[in-house]
């Protein structure tokens, strides 16, 4: 629980080195929250469709709200975290600026937050793995 709640710990954050597991812990976390709004929303009669005949009530359009800013208060968070995933690849934080690409941005980021970071102590700070196997 504690690599899911790190990165709002260090929201505004940008320096420093994350592990690989404090960023999917926090991608669980966020998961399970919108797994769980999303599953209010389809059980109060939301629909997809586009044509369908599902309005939704004032319940469902608080549930979105809430949605909305729940999305907003953790985009610093994300980023923030990508940055520094980003570090501990011994690669600029600018990298994070690729999620924009149309297609493939997003598939390449994911690429990257799969690969482990380097070993030992690099520019952007010393190695997050050391610290945790010392018992830091």
């Amino acid at each position: 629980m504690h690599y899911m709640l790190m990165p709002l710990m260090r929201y505004f954050d940008f320096s420093g080195r994350s592990r690989r597991k404090e960023y999917w812990m926090f991608a669980l976390l966020n998961l399970i929250i919108v797994t769980i709004f999303m599953t209010v929303l389809f059980s109060l009669g939301y629909s997809i469709d586009p044509y369908g005949a599902s309005a939704g009530g004032p319940v469902m359009w608080l549930i979105m709200a809430v949605m909305g800013v729940y999305s907003l208060m953790i985009l610093i968070p994300s980023i923030a975290v990508q940055v520094r995933r980003f570090h501990d690849q011994d690669k600029s934080g600018w990298f994070v600026l690729i999620n924009l690409v149309p297609y493939v941005g997003g598939i390449i980021v994911l690429v990257f937050m799969l690969l482990e970071g380097t070993r030992g102590p690099n520019k952007y700070g010393p190695d997050p793995k050391e610290g945790f196997a010392r018992g830091v």
